[in-house]
């Protein structure tokens, strides 16, 4: 059982008093489980960018991602919080894997065979009855603020969110800035990244994910120049309903370790409450990829950062 001693975690829970019984047993399966169990920080890895970018250039720098099993093989191995992707892929391992790392339907999804005149949007393309059937703790689902279709997939998202929330499960959604109302190269500002944060907050998102964001200001400068990324982390939770709501950072396109342990000791000083990194695991070996991963759950272990 959690001590319920960490304040991280004190404040997650207390966003969950409206929500079934369920949902508060789903959020303890999720801290309580692999290497950061009890420490109020996750580590998920992420495996939607087949859908998202397409095969090849997610998978051809290793060629063992095409198969699914691999990467639930590899979360479980490297001690990960939870292991999120779409339909197909957790159909394809669910029942060989079931209870032994926590699952993450993505039912929503975008792809690059769109003309890129087409407004951002994402298609539903899985269920809440799909999560339960599958033994899911949560559904996770991508938004794109400043998509002139946004208005539209809120409409679309908020049932899929209650009734998510009605069968206890929880509720994860990626926040990605993008779209006709974002001007050129501001995706990541940081005002941008924190509205968006906010956003995901009012839609009832339990976590939210974001990319780290860029010492820029997109819409105003009200925001003081932030050099240290630690202090834009600690923005992006304060717009998070002070941190009663986890955020997680995206790892982002590959790179190598130094930059990314300074981004997740970044994360940890500025208050973030993890990462959700998938390019960066999938695309280097098995090994190398255990490497780094035991490497950034050491990073939010340590007491003293």
């Amino acid at each position: 059982m959690l001590t319920m001693k960490n304040n991280l975690i004190n404040k997650f829970l207390s966003s969950l008093q409206s929500d079934v019984p369920a949902c508060t047993a789903n959020a303890y399966r999720l801290l309580n489980h692999g290497k950061l169990s009890k420490t109020g920080y996750l580590v998920i890895l992420p495996v939607d960018q087949g859908f998202e970018h397409g095969p090849e250039k997610s998978f051809s720098n290793n060629p063992l991602g095409y198969d699914p099993e691999y990467h639930v093989k590899l979360a479980i191995e490297a001690g990960l919080s939870a292991y999120a992707a779409p339909l197909g892929m957790i159909e394809n391992i669910a029942r060989d894997y079931a209870g032994m790392i926590p699952l993450i339907l993505k039912i929503n999804s975008n792809n690059m065979l769109k003309s890129s005149d087409t407004s951002p949007h994402q298609a539903i393309t899985a269920s809440v009855e799909d999560a339960l059937r599958l033994g899911c703790i949560g559904i996770g689902l991508t938004i794109y603020p400043g998509s002139n279709k946004f208005d539209s997939s809120i409409r679309e998202i908020r049932e899929i969110i209650a009734q998510a929330k009605k069968f206890g499960l929880l509720v994860i959604i990626w926040s990605y800035p993008r779209g006709e109302g974002i001007r050129p190269n501001m995706n990541t500002a940081l005002d941008i990244s924190c509205y968006a944060v906010h956003i995901a907050a009012l839609l009832g998102a339990h976590i939210i994910k974001i990319k780290i964001p860029d010492n820029i200001n997109g819409l105003n400068n009200i925001i003081p120049n932030l050099d240290n990324i630690s202090d834009r982390i600690e923005k992006i939770i304060q717009s998070a309903f002070v941190g009663k709501k986890m955020v997680l950072f995206s790892g982002g396109n590959s790179k190598n370790l130094d930059i990314l342990y300074k981004e997740i000791n970044a994360i940890k000083i500025g208050g973030g409450n993890g990462s959700m990194i998938g390019r960066n695991v999938f695309q280097r070996s098995y090994n190398e990829a255990l490497e780094m991963l035991n490497g950034i759950n050491n990073i939010y272990k340590e007491k003293n950062i």
